[in-house]
Protein backbone atom coordinates (compact mmCIF):
# COMPACT_ATOMS: atom_id res chain seq x y z
CA UNK A 1 0.00 0.00 0.00
CA UNK A 2 2.65 2.78 1.07
CA UNK A 3 4.55 1.39 -2.45
CA UNK A 4 1.70 2.17 -4.15
CA UNK A 5 1.01 5.68 -2.99
CA UNK A 6 4.67 6.57 -3.42
CA UNK A 7 4.37 5.55 -6.80
CA UNK A 8 1.09 7.94 -7.50
CA UNK A 9 3.51 10.65 -5.51
CA UNK A 10 5.83 10.59 -8.99
CA UNK A 11 5.24 13.18 -11.18
CA UNK A 12 5.45 11.83 -15.14
CA UNK A 13 8.70 12.50 -17.03
CA UNK A 14 8.85 16.08 -18.73
CA UNK A 15 9.81 16.55 -22.11
CA UNK A 16 13.15 16.89 -23.21
CA UNK A 17 11.83 20.43 -24.58
CA UNK A 18 10.71 21.87 -21.08
CA UNK A 19 13.70 20.89 -19.80
CA UNK A 20 16.41 22.27 -22.19
CA UNK A 21 14.15 25.56 -21.35
CA UNK A 22 15.10 25.40 -17.87
CA UNK A 23 18.82 25.22 -19.04
CA UNK A 24 18.27 28.51 -21.42
CA UNK A 25 17.00 30.02 -18.63
CA UNK A 26 19.85 29.24 -16.52
CA UNK A 27 22.16 30.04 -19.05
CA UNK A 28 20.86 33.96 -19.86
CA UNK A 29 21.22 34.49 -16.03
CA UNK A 30 24.50 33.12 -16.12
CA UNK A 31 25.66 35.42 -18.53
CA UNK A 32 24.04 38.45 -16.61
CA UNK A 33 26.85 37.48 -13.83
CA UNK A 34 29.87 37.00 -16.35
CA UNK A 35 30.99 40.42 -16.67
CA UNK A 36 31.48 40.83 -12.59
CA UNK A 37 34.45 38.41 -13.19
CA UNK A 38 35.55 38.33 -16.66
CA UNK A 39 34.90 42.18 -16.57
CA UNK A 40 36.93 43.58 -13.96
CA UNK A 41 40.06 42.94 -15.88
CA UNK A 42 39.24 46.36 -17.89
CA UNK A 43 38.25 48.09 -14.25
CA UNK A 44 41.25 47.19 -13.00
CA UNK A 45 43.90 50.14 -14.99
CA UNK A 46 41.04 52.98 -14.30
CA UNK A 47 40.57 52.48 -10.64
CA UNK A 48 44.94 52.90 -10.17
CA UNK A 49 44.76 55.51 -11.89
CA UNK A 50 41.71 57.58 -10.54
CA UNK A 51 43.07 56.51 -7.45
CA UNK A 52 46.66 55.66 -7.36
CA UNK A 53 46.04 52.02 -5.28
CA UNK A 54 48.60 49.88 -6.03
CA UNK A 55 47.37 46.64 -7.96
CA UNK A 56 48.18 44.30 -5.56
CA UNK A 57 46.04 46.25 -3.60
CA UNK A 58 42.76 46.81 -5.95
CA UNK A 59 43.17 42.88 -6.80
CA UNK A 60 42.16 42.15 -2.90
CA UNK A 61 39.21 43.29 -3.88
CA UNK A 62 38.44 40.97 -6.73
CA UNK A 63 39.63 38.05 -4.16
CA UNK A 64 36.99 38.83 -1.73
CA UNK A 65 34.64 38.95 -4.50
CA UNK A 66 35.75 35.98 -5.58
CA UNK A 67 35.76 33.95 -1.80
CA UNK A 68 32.81 35.26 -0.97
CA UNK A 69 31.11 34.01 -4.38
CA UNK A 70 32.12 30.84 -3.80
CA UNK A 71 32.32 29.76 0.30
CA UNK A 72 28.86 30.34 0.64
CA UNK A 73 27.23 29.10 -2.04
CA UNK A 74 26.93 25.85 0.04
CA UNK A 75 24.83 28.27 1.91
CA UNK A 76 22.87 29.27 -0.70
CA UNK A 77 22.84 25.77 -1.87
CA UNK A 78 20.84 24.53 1.20
CA UNK A 79 18.14 27.00 0.44
CA UNK A 80 17.81 25.85 -3.30
CA UNK A 81 17.64 22.46 -1.93
CA UNK A 82 15.11 23.23 0.63
CA UNK A 83 13.06 25.73 -0.93
CA UNK A 84 13.55 26.22 -4.89
CA UNK A 85 15.55 28.51 -7.11
CA UNK A 86 13.21 31.10 -7.56
CA UNK A 87 13.56 32.85 -4.41
CA UNK A 88 17.81 32.56 -3.99
CA UNK A 89 17.84 33.96 -7.72
CA UNK A 90 15.88 36.59 -6.94
CA UNK A 91 18.07 37.39 -3.61
CA UNK A 92 21.12 36.91 -5.95
CA UNK A 93 19.79 39.65 -8.77
CA UNK A 94 19.27 42.46 -6.26
CA UNK A 95 22.78 42.01 -4.14
CA UNK A 96 24.39 41.84 -8.14
CA UNK A 97 23.06 44.75 -8.69
CA UNK A 98 23.49 46.65 -5.54
CA UNK A 99 27.42 45.62 -5.99
CA UNK A 100 28.19 46.95 -9.11
CA UNK A 101 25.96 50.11 -7.58
CA UNK A 102 28.64 50.73 -4.84
CA UNK A 103 31.35 49.99 -7.03
CA UNK A 104 30.10 53.10 -9.04
CA UNK A 105 30.10 55.42 -5.65
CA UNK A 106 33.36 54.19 -4.61
CA UNK A 107 36.00 56.69 -3.64
CA UNK A 108 38.11 54.53 -0.85
CA UNK A 109 39.27 51.24 -0.85
CA UNK A 110 36.95 49.85 1.92
CA UNK A 111 33.58 50.76 -0.04
CA UNK A 112 35.25 49.11 -3.19
CA UNK A 113 35.37 45.75 -1.11
CA UNK A 114 32.12 46.28 0.01
CA UNK A 115 30.71 46.72 -3.44
CA UNK A 116 33.18 43.60 -4.61
CA UNK A 117 31.50 41.20 -1.47
CA UNK A 118 27.97 42.09 -2.42
CA UNK A 119 28.74 41.44 -5.77
CA UNK A 120 30.35 38.44 -5.04
CA UNK A 121 27.71 36.93 -2.79
CA UNK A 122 24.87 37.63 -5.23
CA UNK A 123 26.47 35.83 -8.42
CA UNK A 124 27.78 32.91 -6.14
CA UNK A 125 23.75 32.48 -5.16
CA UNK A 126 23.03 32.50 -9.05
CA UNK A 127 25.66 31.01 -9.92
CA UNK A 128 25.37 27.90 -7.82
CA UNK A 129 21.53 27.54 -8.54
CA UNK A 130 21.97 27.58 -12.07
CA UNK A 131 24.74 24.87 -11.71
CA UNK A 132 22.54 22.42 -9.47
CA UNK A 133 19.62 23.04 -11.32
CA UNK A 134 21.05 21.75 -14.42
CA UNK A 135 22.26 18.66 -12.90
CA UNK A 136 19.27 17.71 -11.34
CA UNK A 137 17.25 17.80 -14.57
CA UNK A 138 19.55 16.32 -16.57
CA UNK A 139 20.98 13.34 -14.63
CA UNK A 140 21.54 11.24 -18.21
CA UNK A 141 23.75 14.46 -19.79
CA UNK A 142 25.22 15.77 -16.38
CA UNK A 143 28.25 17.05 -18.56
CA UNK A 144 26.67 18.75 -21.04
CA UNK A 145 23.76 20.29 -19.06
CA UNK A 146 26.44 21.72 -16.64
CA UNK A 147 28.92 22.59 -19.25
CA UNK A 148 26.16 24.63 -21.12
CA UNK A 149 24.87 26.32 -17.90
CA UNK A 150 28.33 27.13 -17.25
CA UNK A 151 29.23 28.34 -20.39
CA UNK A 152 26.69 31.12 -20.11
CA UNK A 153 29.06 32.74 -17.35
CA UNK A 154 32.36 31.92 -19.24
CA UNK A 155 31.37 33.27 -22.60
CA UNK A 156 28.93 35.78 -21.74
CA UNK A 157 30.97 38.65 -21.17
CA UNK A 158 32.54 38.42 -24.73
CA UNK A 159 29.58 40.03 -25.64
CA UNK A 160 30.49 43.12 -23.79
CA UNK A 161 33.71 43.25 -23.98
CA UNK A 162 33.75 45.80 -26.19
CA UNK A 163 30.92 48.15 -25.02
CA UNK A 164 31.87 47.62 -21.28
CA UNK A 165 35.44 49.29 -22.94
CA UNK A 166 33.43 51.81 -24.95
CA UNK A 167 31.67 52.89 -21.88
CA UNK A 168 34.96 53.17 -20.15
CA UNK A 169 36.48 55.26 -22.41
CA UNK A 170 33.46 57.50 -23.08
CA UNK A 171 31.54 57.99 -19.85
CA UNK A 172 34.11 56.74 -17.14
CA UNK A 173 34.58 53.43 -15.02
CA UNK A 174 31.87 54.16 -12.75
CA UNK A 175 29.28 54.82 -15.36
CA UNK A 176 30.09 51.75 -16.62
CA UNK A 177 29.52 49.53 -13.01
CA UNK A 178 26.51 51.76 -12.67
CA UNK A 179 24.70 50.88 -16.21
CA UNK A 180 26.17 47.48 -16.56
CA UNK A 181 25.27 46.39 -12.63
CA UNK A 182 21.64 47.93 -12.83
CA UNK A 183 20.87 46.28 -16.00
CA UNK A 184 22.29 43.16 -15.70
CA UNK A 185 20.67 42.40 -12.08
CA UNK A 186 17.20 43.37 -13.49
CA UNK A 187 17.20 40.23 -15.84
CA UNK A 188 17.99 38.46 -13.73
CA UNK A 189 15.22 39.05 -11.07
CA UNK A 190 12.84 38.80 -13.84
CA UNK A 191 13.80 35.75 -15.40
CA UNK A 192 13.90 34.00 -11.80
CA UNK A 193 10.02 33.69 -11.54
CA UNK A 194 10.34 31.36 -14.88
CA UNK A 195 13.07 28.78 -13.07
CA UNK A 196 11.85 25.53 -11.23
CA UNK A 197 13.45 22.16 -9.79
CA UNK A 198 12.29 18.68 -11.03
CA UNK A 199 10.00 17.17 -8.99
CA UNK A 200 10.31 13.10 -8.10
CA UNK A 201 9.56 11.44 -11.49
CA UNK A 202 10.14 13.99 -13.89
CA UNK A 203 13.87 13.29 -14.78
CA UNK A 204 15.14 9.62 -16.02
CA UNK A 205 16.97 7.96 -13.17
CA UNK A 206 20.92 7.62 -12.87
CA UNK A 207 22.26 5.08 -14.32
CA UNK A 208 26.02 3.31 -15.06
CA UNK A 209 26.63 2.77 -18.56
CA UNK A 210 29.71 2.77 -20.49
CA UNK A 211 32.81 5.33 -19.14
CA UNK A 212 30.01 7.27 -16.77
CA UNK A 213 29.75 6.17 -13.57
CA UNK A 214 26.62 7.12 -11.19
CA UNK A 215 25.74 6.37 -7.53
CA UNK A 216 22.50 5.64 -6.52
CA UNK A 217 23.35 6.70 -2.79
CA UNK A 218 22.10 10.21 -1.71
CA UNK A 219 25.09 11.75 0.22
CA UNK A 220 24.09 14.57 2.60
CA UNK A 221 26.81 16.88 2.91
CA UNK A 222 28.55 16.03 6.29
CA UNK A 223 28.84 12.39 4.58
CA UNK A 224 30.53 14.09 1.47
CA UNK A 225 33.14 16.88 3.94
CA UNK A 226 33.97 13.54 5.67
CA UNK A 227 34.95 11.71 2.63
CA UNK A 228 38.67 11.73 1.48
CA UNK A 229 37.61 11.39 -2.29
CA UNK A 230 35.63 14.93 -2.09
CA UNK A 231 39.21 16.30 -0.68
CA UNK A 232 41.48 15.06 -3.60
CA UNK A 233 38.88 16.90 -5.95
CA UNK A 234 38.84 19.95 -4.17
CA UNK A 235 42.89 19.68 -4.20
CA UNK A 236 42.64 19.28 -7.89
CA UNK A 237 40.38 22.13 -8.24
CA UNK A 238 42.35 24.66 -6.57
CA UNK A 239 45.43 23.78 -8.28
CA UNK A 240 43.83 24.38 -11.91
CA UNK A 241 41.37 27.16 -10.89
CA UNK A 242 44.50 29.15 -9.56
CA UNK A 243 46.41 29.60 -12.87
CA UNK A 244 43.19 30.63 -14.57
CA UNK A 245 42.07 33.24 -11.92
CA UNK A 246 45.31 34.85 -11.84
CA UNK A 247 45.31 35.06 -15.82
CA UNK A 248 41.48 36.07 -15.55
CA UNK A 249 42.46 39.26 -12.89
CA UNK A 250 45.45 40.18 -14.87
CA UNK A 251 44.81 40.22 -18.46
CA UNK A 252 45.41 43.79 -19.17
CA UNK A 253 48.03 44.34 -16.55
CA UNK A 254 50.26 41.38 -18.50
CA UNK A 255 49.38 42.89 -21.66
CA UNK A 256 50.82 46.40 -20.87
CA UNK A 257 53.69 44.60 -19.00
CA UNK A 258 54.34 42.43 -21.80
CA UNK A 259 54.03 45.21 -24.60
CA UNK A 260 51.63 44.09 -26.63
CA UNK A 261 48.63 45.40 -25.15
CA UNK A 262 47.80 48.27 -27.76
CA UNK A 263 49.83 46.64 -30.54
CA UNK A 264 46.53 46.20 -33.94
CA UNK A 265 46.05 43.03 -34.73
CA UNK A 266 43.10 41.26 -37.18
CA UNK A 267 40.90 43.77 -38.28
CA UNK A 268 43.24 46.34 -36.32
CA UNK A 269 41.58 45.26 -33.10
CA UNK A 270 44.56 45.79 -30.04
CA UNK A 271 46.05 43.16 -29.12
CA UNK A 272 44.11 43.17 -25.55
CA UNK A 273 40.80 43.63 -26.96
CA UNK A 274 41.08 40.77 -28.93
CA UNK A 275 42.78 38.04 -26.55
CA UNK A 276 40.12 39.32 -23.91
CA UNK A 277 37.01 38.85 -26.50
CA UNK A 278 38.41 35.30 -27.90
CA UNK A 279 39.34 34.33 -24.30
CA UNK A 280 35.72 34.93 -23.18
CA UNK A 281 34.44 32.67 -25.82
CA UNK A 282 36.50 30.11 -25.72
CA UNK A 283 36.10 30.01 -21.91
CA UNK A 284 32.54 29.17 -22.16
CA UNK A 285 32.27 26.79 -25.37
CA UNK A 286 34.90 24.51 -23.47
CA UNK A 287 32.41 24.00 -20.97
CA UNK A 288 29.64 22.68 -23.22
CA UNK A 289 32.09 20.42 -24.86
CA UNK A 290 34.48 18.94 -22.47
CA UNK A 291 31.07 18.49 -20.27
CA UNK A 292 29.83 16.66 -23.84
CA UNK A 293 32.91 14.65 -23.96
CA UNK A 294 32.90 14.15 -20.57
CA UNK A 295 29.45 11.85 -21.13
CA UNK A 296 31.31 10.27 -24.00
CA UNK A 297 34.51 9.41 -22.82
CA UNK A 298 34.27 9.56 -18.61
CA UNK A 299 35.18 12.67 -16.38
CA UNK A 300 38.39 11.59 -15.55
CA UNK A 301 40.06 11.08 -18.82
CA UNK A 302 38.48 14.76 -20.05
CA UNK A 303 40.41 16.22 -16.83
CA UNK A 304 43.35 14.39 -17.80
CA UNK A 305 43.37 15.81 -22.14
CA UNK A 306 42.55 19.17 -20.58
CA UNK A 307 44.62 19.67 -17.68
CA UNK A 308 47.76 18.66 -19.85
CA UNK A 309 46.58 20.55 -22.80
CA UNK A 310 46.71 23.70 -20.12
CA UNK A 311 49.89 22.79 -18.78
CA UNK A 312 51.43 22.99 -22.41
CA UNK A 313 49.92 26.25 -23.22
CA UNK A 314 51.07 27.98 -20.34
CA UNK A 315 54.41 26.75 -21.05
CA UNK A 316 54.48 28.17 -24.29
CA UNK A 317 52.84 31.48 -23.02
CA UNK A 318 55.85 31.48 -20.74
CA UNK A 319 58.30 30.81 -23.83
CA UNK A 320 56.31 33.32 -26.59
CA UNK A 321 53.50 35.80 -24.54
CA UNK A 322 56.02 38.92 -25.45
CA UNK A 323 55.19 38.12 -29.13
CA UNK A 324 51.33 39.77 -29.79
CA UNK A 325 49.84 37.08 -32.15
CA UNK A 326 51.06 34.29 -29.61
CA UNK A 327 49.54 35.94 -26.57
CA UNK A 328 46.46 36.13 -28.27
CA UNK A 329 46.48 32.41 -29.56
CA UNK A 330 48.05 31.24 -25.86
CA UNK A 331 45.87 33.16 -24.03
CA UNK A 332 42.82 31.40 -25.59
CA UNK A 333 44.21 27.79 -24.95
CA UNK A 334 44.69 29.03 -21.56
CA UNK A 335 41.17 29.98 -20.96
CA UNK A 336 39.84 26.90 -23.02
CA UNK A 337 41.79 23.98 -21.44
CA UNK A 338 40.56 25.72 -17.35
CA UNK A 339 37.13 26.74 -18.10
CA UNK A 340 36.30 23.07 -18.23
CA UNK A 341 36.50 22.78 -14.63
CA UNK A 342 32.94 24.15 -13.25
CA UNK A 343 31.55 21.39 -15.81
CA UNK A 344 33.80 18.20 -15.13
CA UNK A 345 34.07 19.34 -11.31
CA UNK A 346 30.15 19.84 -10.44
CA UNK A 347 29.18 16.57 -12.66
CA UNK A 348 31.67 14.10 -11.11
CA UNK A 349 30.53 15.38 -7.74
CA UNK A 350 27.21 14.74 -8.49
CA UNK A 351 28.04 11.60 -10.36
CA UNK A 352 29.44 10.03 -6.71
CA UNK A 353 26.83 11.62 -4.08
CA UNK A 354 23.84 11.85 -5.99
CA UNK A 355 21.85 14.30 -7.17
CA UNK A 356 18.98 15.09 -3.96
CA UNK A 357 21.60 17.36 -2.16
CA UNK A 358 23.52 18.46 -5.55
CA UNK A 359 23.15 22.39 -4.92
CA UNK A 360 25.08 21.88 -1.69
CA UNK A 361 27.42 19.34 -2.61
CA UNK A 362 28.41 21.38 -5.30
CA UNK A 363 28.76 23.86 -3.99
CA UNK A 364 31.05 22.70 -1.30
CA UNK A 365 33.47 21.91 -4.12
CA UNK A 366 32.64 25.26 -5.54
CA UNK A 367 34.51 26.81 -2.84
CA UNK A 368 37.82 25.81 -3.83
CA UNK A 369 37.48 28.37 -6.44
CA UNK A 370 37.60 30.79 -3.78
CA UNK A 371 40.50 29.37 -2.54
CA UNK A 372 42.11 29.24 -5.46
CA UNK A 373 41.42 32.88 -5.49
CA UNK A 374 43.63 33.54 -2.78
CA UNK A 375 46.84 32.78 -4.61
CA UNK A 376 45.66 35.67 -7.12
CA UNK A 377 46.86 38.59 -5.18
CA UNK A 378 50.29 36.47 -4.62
CA UNK A 379 50.36 35.86 -8.36
CA UNK A 380 49.78 39.71 -8.93
CA UNK A 381 52.99 40.58 -6.32
CA UNK A 382 55.13 37.52 -7.74
CA UNK A 383 55.02 39.56 -11.43
CA UNK A 384 55.33 43.28 -9.35
CA UNK A 385 58.75 43.88 -11.32
CA UNK A 386 56.74 43.06 -14.58
CA UNK A 387 58.25 39.92 -15.34
CA UNK A 388 54.96 36.50 -15.56
CA UNK A 389 57.91 34.28 -15.64
CA UNK A 390 57.60 32.34 -12.33
CA UNK A 391 54.05 32.58 -12.58
CA UNK A 392 53.85 30.60 -15.74
CA UNK A 393 56.15 27.96 -14.30
CA UNK A 394 53.73 27.61 -10.91
CA UNK A 395 51.06 26.96 -12.99
CA UNK A 396 52.63 24.67 -15.70
CA UNK A 397 53.68 22.54 -12.55
CA UNK A 398 49.73 22.89 -10.59
CA UNK A 399 48.13 21.98 -13.95
CA UNK A 400 50.53 19.06 -14.58
CA UNK A 401 49.83 17.74 -11.27
CA UNK A 402 46.10 17.70 -11.42
CA UNK A 403 46.66 16.34 -14.62
CA UNK A 404 48.41 13.17 -13.48
CA UNK A 405 46.18 12.92 -10.10
CA UNK A 406 42.76 12.98 -12.31
CA UNK A 407 44.23 9.80 -14.22
CA UNK A 408 45.95 7.65 -11.99
CA UNK A 409 44.35 8.56 -8.63
CA UNK A 410 40.80 10.04 -9.15
CA UNK A 411 39.68 7.12 -11.83
CA UNK A 412 39.91 4.25 -9.91
CA UNK A 413 39.20 5.78 -6.21
CA UNK A 414 35.90 6.89 -7.42
CA UNK A 415 34.92 3.89 -9.56
CA UNK A 416 35.54 1.61 -6.69
CA UNK A 417 33.60 3.74 -4.66
CA UNK A 418 30.44 3.37 -6.91
CA UNK A 419 30.80 -0.04 -6.92
CA UNK A 420 30.95 -0.42 -3.17
CA UNK A 421 27.89 1.38 -3.10
CA UNK A 422 25.79 -0.47 -6.16
CA UNK A 423 27.04 -3.53 -4.02
CA UNK A 424 25.69 -2.45 -0.95
CA UNK A 425 22.05 -1.40 -2.36
CA UNK A 426 21.92 -4.89 -3.51
CA UNK A 427 22.74 -6.88 -0.57
CA UNK A 428 20.27 -4.75 1.41
CA UNK A 429 17.82 -4.92 -1.02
Amino acid sequence: MTQTMQADSRMPLVSDRYRWGQIAIGVVCMVMIANLQYGWTFFVPEINKEFGWGRSEIQWAFTLFVLFETWLVPVEGWFVDKYGPKVVIIFGGVLCALGWVVNSMADTMFLLIVGQVLAGIGAGAVYGTCVANALKWFPDRRGLASGLTAAGFGAGSALTVWPIQATIANFGFQNAFLYFGLGQGIIIIILAFFLFAPEEGQVPEPVNKGPILQSRRQFTPSEVLKHPIFWLMYVMFVAVGAGGLVVTANLAPMAKDLGVADIPMWLGIPALTLAATIDRVLNGVTRPICGWISDKIGRENTMFICFALEAIGIYLLYLYAHVPAMFVLLSGVVFFAWGEIYSLFPSTCTDTFGSKYAATNSGLLYTAKGTAALLVPSGTALAASGNWDNVFIIGVVLNAVAAVLAIAVLKPWRAGIIRRSEAADLQAA
